[in-house]
């Protein structure tokens, strides 16, 4: 089978591309009627859906694998113990499933991407919704130890209290773009006027 889109999509760093190309090329091989060997890049297209966010679709492949890939192959276990780990919510234990295997050459790049992408993700729905945190659990959910994860957040601007352990959250204030709509104003215009006279 062909791979070089896959192969292309991990060498430009197009990892949102991977799940797409692989399911694609999956309905292709199924509708010309050839059978799955176990040479399909079933880890690569597993952290694909994971990357992309899409663990739904990760479930499905999962459960449309041979029984033999499921339990011969470490590095599609290996990735499989992320998607379940995401799927329970069990923030510290994906950055555990990440850290516990050590991932082919072909695979680095998109694991690497996915451990980033997700701490910028857990990052931000820290920031959003505390204002305190323990310096533990803010830890836990980057994936961190205590110091590191101390250090990462100062940078962004948050305050610790040594003595309690807790970190202050700074707040990104809140931007919001008022567009004038020239009809509204208009409307607003003809009612305004409308109660004057």
């Amino acid at each position: 089978m062909d791979f070089s889109l896959v192969s292309e999509a991990l060498n430009s760093k197009s990892y949102e591309k991977v799940a797409d190309i692989c399911d694609e090329h999956m309905l292709q091989v199924a509708a010309e009627g050839v059978a799955f060997q176990d040479d399909w890049p079933y880890a690569i297209h597993l952290l694909g859906h994971i990357y992309a966010g899409d663990i739904n679709s990760m479930r499905f492949l999962w459960k449309s694998m041979p029984a033999t890939v499921k339990e011969g192959n470490p590095e599609v276990i290996a990735a499989w113990k992320i998607g379940q780990k995401l799927w329970v919510r069990d923030y510290g234990g994906v950055y555990e499933a990440i850290r516990g295997y050590d991932w082919s050459q072909e695979a680095q790049g998109l694991v690497a991407a996915f451990s980033d992408l997700y701490t910028k993700n857990m990052f931000q729905l820290l920031q959003s919704a505390y204002s305190t945190i323990s310096i533990q659990d803010t830890a836990l959910f980057l994936g961190m130890s205590e110091d590191d994860a101390t250090t990462f957040v100062q940078q962004q601007g948050w305050a610790v209290d040594p003595a309690s352990q807790m970190l202050t959250v700074k707040k990104q204030p809140i931007v919001t773009e008022q567009k004038l709509d020239a009809r509204k104003l208009q409307n607003l215009t003809e009612y305004v006027f409308h109660l004057e006279h």
